[in-house]
Parts: structure tokens; sequence; C-alpha cells
């Protein structure tokens, strides 16, 4: 459910009982991933979406249900279900989703997944449950008033422990801090960029040393503009290998310094946009400065997808595919060329 806190939160806020039915696990082919959720508050409006319309009346429901006195429970939807057809999960897979009414204890957890910080939720599945809130932030509560601290996965799932009143079937779901984008060259292309990066989940900072092109007025999609030398800023930012930098701008004066700093930054990804003829010159400047095969093989450029793109839209869509694909490991092939899973299960930098 953390992936919409912040709309929880503001109808918490609002004084609204709110139920929500969040995935926790799957098999099969789904159209979803765990952790995604769906919610009713007590004026019967939605929030959310787990299926793509595939359970969504089903979990209406379900939730509404709870919002009636109904227990939290875990209810399965799949086609081997004698009710599959009636809720449209004709796909293959098999959802396990869990409904429960949110309370206080959810708000602090909630407010940190809405301010981009890190947040881990464990709600009890099954076995003896505690006398105390349904969730806590990574330790399960005792009837004894005492607790066990819950193992935190990588990425959302279920795990079992061993509790102060016997063993325990929790969820655990966990939310990072959002992976950063640091787009250079407060162009056309980079506000496009800036703002369908920010769709996809990244926080993203559009850096140029003209300060009349760098102003969030030109990059309203942006999460932060900075006007400073594109090499002195990217020298004092932390980033890890679920980052993201792209140099949109070819300027002479740092092009090549920018690009070697971007490769040794411990970004997960690096693109460079511009022409062959100006990758070409490139190169030649990145060998000169001493770049290693294996830097090389790791640079993005001229970046994006071949996807026809040419207006500044077009261009965004085709680098945030290219940066999509390389996160993954995913082949950027047609869905309809490929066989197997649509969703792939393995933890990427993403999620990590």
């Amino acid at each position: 459910m953390l992936e919409i806190a912040g709309r929880l939160l503001a109808t918490l806020t609002e004084g609204h009982r709110v139920a929500v039915a969040t995935v926790v696990s799957m098999t099969g082919s789904a159209p979803t991933v765990v952790g995604t959720s769906m919610a009713v508050d007590d004026t019967g409006a939605a929030l959310g979406s787990v299926a793509g319309g595939c359970v969504e009346g089903a979990l209406v429901d379900l939730c509404t249900s709870v919002l009636d006195g109904a227990a939290p429970a875990v209810q399965e939807y799949g086609v081997t279900d004698e009710d599959a057809f009636a809720v449209g999960l004709t796909c293959g897979g098999v959802l396990r989703v869990h409904a429960r009414e949110l309370g206080p204890a959810d708000v602090p957890v909630l407010a940190a997944a809405a301010r981009g910080e890190e947040a881990v939720l464990v709600t009890v599945l099954d076995g003896p449950r505690p006398d105390g809130p349904p969730t806590r932030s990574g330790t399960l509560p005792g009837t004894d008033g005492g607790g066990v601290d819950v193992p935190v996965p990588a990425r959302s799932g279920i795990v079992r422990v061993q509790g102060p009143d016997g063993g325990v079937e929790v969820f655990v779901e966990v939310a990072s801090a959002p992976p950063r984008m640091v787009v250079y060259g407060a162009l056309e292309f980079s506000s496009a960029l800036a703002a369908v990066a920010r769709v996809a989940g990244y926080r993203v900072t559009v850096c140029d040393a003209r300060a009349v092109l760098a102003t969030p007025r030109r990059h309203p999609g942006a999460d932060e503009v900075v006007v400073d030398w594109p090499v002195r800023h990217l020298a004092q930012q932390r980033l890890g290998a679920r980052d993201v930098v792209c140099v949109m701008a070819h300027d002479d004066r740092f092009d090549a310094d920018l690009v070697l700093a971007a490769l040794r930054s411990g970004a997960g990804y690096v693109g460079a946009m511009g022409s062959r003829r100006t990758q070409a010159r490139r190169i030649t400047e990145l060998v000169a400065r001493g770049i290693t095969d294996d830097e090389l093989a790791r640079l993005h450029a001229p970046i994006g997808l071949d996807l026809g793109a040419s207006t500044p839209g077009e261009t965004a869509v085709s680098v945030l595919a290219e940066v999509m694909a390389t996160r993954t490991g995913a082949t950027a092939l047609p869905l309809t060329d490929l066989a197997g899973p649509i969703h792939h299960p393995t933890p990427t930098p993403l999620d990590r």
C-alpha cells in the first residue's frame, strides 16, 4: 500500500475510515506486483488499482465488508476459483490479497513513505494475533507487551517468524527512498525527461550553469533545479546502483570530464545525448582521459532506444525506456515476440 501512501494519508487526515486490500503474493501470470494496493473509504470512493480491471470490483466489495465490520482476512483470486471468470482474472495467475482497515498506527509509516523516505510496514496474515495494532515498522508486538524483530527482505514479501505467541505469517512491505535521476543541461529535452521520469518514480534534479535556462518554470516536472557547473555539482552527489545520470547537453568545456565523472560516480545508468559525430569526438576525448574499456562499455551514447523519436516528449520516452531496460536486464523487444511471464519477479536495483 505504500505506493499510494500519500493518497491514503490524505484521506485519513480528512477524518475518513479506509480499508485497503494489498496483494501479498502471486503465482503464475498476474497483471500486478506484490505490494500493490487498492483502498475504499467510508464514502465509497476507491483509491488505486491492483490488476488493471481484473479484480477491482471484487476488491471494492472486500474492502467495503471490512469497513462494515468483517475481520481482516486473506482472499485468493485465480483461474482455479469457481468465480475466476466472474472477477475477470483470466490471465492464468493466482493473487493472494489481504484486506484490513487502516488505523492510527499506520499513519507514521504512511507519512514516511509519502515523504519519499524508507519505510517498512508489517501486517499479520495468520497465526496468533497481537493485542496491539496490526502493523509495526519492523517489529511484531506480543500479547505480553514484548515483541520480536521481523527480518526485512530486500523487497516486499511474506515472512514466517516465530513470534512471542507462536509461529506467525506476516507480510512485510518495503518502500525504499526513490532512486535519483540527475539531468545535466536545461533543455526542452531535459524538461520532458524530468516529467516522465518523475512519473516513473525517480526524484529528478536538473542542473545547468546557465541561470536563464535552469529555472523551475522551464522544468516543472523536476523535483529540483540547480544552477551550478555540472562537473562540480556531480562531485558533490552520492549516487548508487539505482540512480541515473543523463547528460543532455553537449558542451566541449566539460562534456568528457562530466561523462567520465558520471561513469565513476556509482550511478547504475549513465547516458549522454549527441550525434554519431559528437559521440566519436567524445570517445576520443574520454580515451585521452584514461577511460577503461569496462567504463566505456557502460556508457549509453547516443542515449535512448531506437523508437523513431524526434520531439522532446518522444525522446524522453526513448531515454526512459532504455533506463528501464538497463535497470531490469529486460530485452526491450516487443512483448508479442516473447514468451513467458510478462512481469518478472526477480529483484532489480530499483527495488533494493
